[in-house]
């Protein structure tokens, strides 16, 4: 690690501030809950009223670019946090003021401030100030610095994750950045800002909802259970794999970009060609951040596309087991426009794979996650058994043959026809049933 050793030591926080501090643009929103800022104010506020003589904040470690300016790797949340912390107390000339944020974090600011304000405004005059003083001149940290882009990258990977196990996503995001090591750094820089600028608990769904379980549905396998302990589905082929059937992915997926960035016309037909296949393996490093970007994307589309075909009552998402149907729907739409294009969800095919995945709402009383991964294996004994969807999508030719799947009426609870009329309203007229 290229650490600047002259640079390493314990800082007063009034010093380390006014240090010219930067964001960098690969820096994830700032995102620090309410509680934790009130958290970090009743420690800090303890602390000064009991009278102990130094409070450590921890570490931050910084990525020194040039002789003045230096970004900011770890503890920007802890610094965002202090730096609104002290002008809630009268302190508006911290350089981190100056900062330009993402709308995201703009939002969350926003909410801490009223909720240190609140807590500051508690306090006399006499305690705010003396307090102030205490936080700048009393409170340090340890500063390590490096001059290191690279080594940046791989303190980014463990940010924010003290105390507590990293996600999936989070772990995939570390393997596939060192699977980067020969991008260009600044590609690497917007790739790694695209995704961070990702709302975390979307990807978080995307993987457990949507991506997992369809990469094992079509496979015949079971799609539930998705952790840390089941990454390896997306982990895709390593850079110095040299097996025939690694050069041939690698070199497909090397065909379609350079086609995307530098083919015909007639090749491209007025359109960028689709660079990734659920049924496919994706290749490590920079394709999965882009894979990951495509397929949050299109599930988006398809959830307007939803909201523009259907009412509130005819894909109802209040109960646990009405939102597992939903995901269904949304999984089956997905993977079908994954294979044939998002202009082949047709009217006919949404109502097809909406009576396939709503056959089971009306079959159940309760649904669990158990009751759709059984029922998108085509095993699930109360309706349409024997029809694997996922696995019949994935062997067609050509996107009318969803059509030859013959659907049967499933043995409908006379509670489940008043409770959800909308619903078994357009099954029977869909259906003739």
């Amino acid at each position: 690690m290229a650490l600047i050793q002259e640079e390493l030591k314990i800082i007063k926080l009034k010093d380390l501030l006014n240090i010219n501090l930067a964001l960098p643009s690969y820096q994830r929103p700032y995102s620090w809950s309410a509680k934790s800022s009130n958290t970090l104010f009743i420690d800090t506020y303890e602390a000064f009223k009991d009278g102990i003589n130094e409070y450590r904040l921890g570490s931050v470690i910084l990525q020194k670019e040039c002789s003045e300016k230096y970004n900011i790797v770890d503890g920007q949340q802890r610094l965002t946090t202090l730096t609104i912390l002290l002008f809630c107390l009268g302190d508006d000339n911290q350089r981190l003021l100056e900062e330009k944020y993402s709308k995201l974090s703009n939002d969350v600011i926003v909410t801490n401030f009223g909720v240190l304000s609140k807590r500051t405004n508690e306090l006399t005059d006499d305690e705010r100030k003396k307090y102030k003083d205490y936080l700048l001149n009393q409170c340090t940290t340890v500063q390590i610095v490096t001059d290191s882009e690279q080594e940046a990258f791989q303190f980014f990977d463990s940010q924010n994750s003290r105390g507590k196990e990293l996600a999936p996503h989070d772990l995939l995001k570390s393997y596939h950045l060192r699977e980067m090591n020969n991008e260009d750094e600044k590609q690497k820089v917007k790739i790694i800002n695209n995704w961070e600028n990702m709302n975390q608990d979307d990807l978080d769904d995307l993987f457990k909802n949507y991506l997992y379980p369809l990469t094992q549905w079509y496979k015949k396998k079971k799609g539930l259970g998705y952790s840390s302990s089941k990454i390896d589905s997306f982990k895709g082929i390593k850079g110095t794999n040299i097996y025939n059937y690694a050069i041939y992915h690698k070199a497909s997926s090397l065909y379609v970009e350079q086609l995307n960035t530098n083919g015909s016309s007639e090749l491209l037909a007025s359109k960028f060609l689709n660079q990734f296949q659920l049924t496919q393996p994706l290749i490590a490093g920079k394709r999965f951040f882009n894979y990951t970007l495509h397929y949050g994307k299109l599930l988006e589309k398809i959830q307007k596309q939803i909201n523009r075909f259907y009412n509130h009552e005819q894909v109802p998402s209040k109960r646990s087991g009405d939102i597992y149907i939903m995901q269904l729907y949304e999984c089956s739409l997905l993977f079908f426009a994954d294979r044939f294009g998002l202009e082949s969800l047709t009217q006919s095919v949404m109502q097809q794979l909406y009576s396939w995945s709503y056959s089971l709402r009306m079959a159940m009383n309760a649904v669990y996650p158990q009751t759709i991964n059984k029922y998108a294996q085509g095993q699930h004994e109360r309706a349409n058994y024997g029809i694997d969807m996922f696995a019949e999508i994935s062997e067609m030719a050509d996107p009318e043959e969803l059509k030859l799947l013959v659907l049967t009426k499933p043995d409908i609870d006379d509670n489940n026809k008043e409770k959800y009329k909308a619903i078994y309203t357009l099954l029977c007229k869909w259906n003739g049933w």
